[in-house]
């Protein structure tokens, strides 16, 4: 086993920790700071398979925006910040369907490869990437843009009472007395 091995090894343990934790947890901020730790063990694994581009770009869009997104969402919408009572549910079933999924999958993984070396493809560049995403993909791209910002525009108006609160007086009435 090399170095690189027992590099990814660690890399992903601390990702399946950390996801572990972020379902774990009742506080939901601490569930956001244990999501940026796996997505950064994520992105740490990126780089050890030298594909920096891609590390980088998780870095980016996913542990500098959306989480930073989620966590704006909490603060905006008034969410509990500690421990919330009514997430304490039994998580034994969760746990069974989970589990019977990795196994699930890791079966079909073994059927399908019978451990045998695969060959890999040509190593990309960051232009024949460009080109995918703003080429073959930028419709799903946008579409994902327009619901990230409308998650942000919904958590702002929900977090705001005066916004489409019926009252007595009118913008105008609000200076004078009656």
């Amino acid at each position: 086993m090399t170095g690189v091995d027992v590099l990814l090894l660690a890399l992903g343990a601390v990702a399946v920790g950390s996801a572990a934790l972020v379902v774990a947890t009742r506080h939901l901020v601490r569930a956001g700071l244990y999501l940026v730790v796996c997505l950064g063990a994520v992105a740490g694994m990126y780089l050890v398979l030298a594909a920096e581009l891609v590390a980088w770009v998780q870095v980016l869009i996913y542990v500098g925006a959306v989480v930073v997104l989620l966590l704006f969402a909490v603060m905006l919408t008034r969410a509990p910040i500690g421990a919330s009572a009514d997430l304490d549910r039994p998580g034994w079933p969760a746990a069974l369907i989970g589990g019977g999924a990795g196994l699930g999958l890791a079966a079909l993984l073994v059927d399908a490869y019978r451990w045998t070396a695969v060959e890999l493809p040509e190593a990309g560049t960051a232009e024949r990437l460009g080109e995918q995403v703003f080429g073959n993909w930028v419709l799903p791209f946008e579409v994902l843009s327009v619901l990230l910002l409308s998650a942000l525009v919904g958590a702002i108006v929900l977090s705001r009472p005066d916004i489409g609160a019926t009252g007595d007086a009118t913008p105008g009435d609000r200076g004078r007395s009656r």
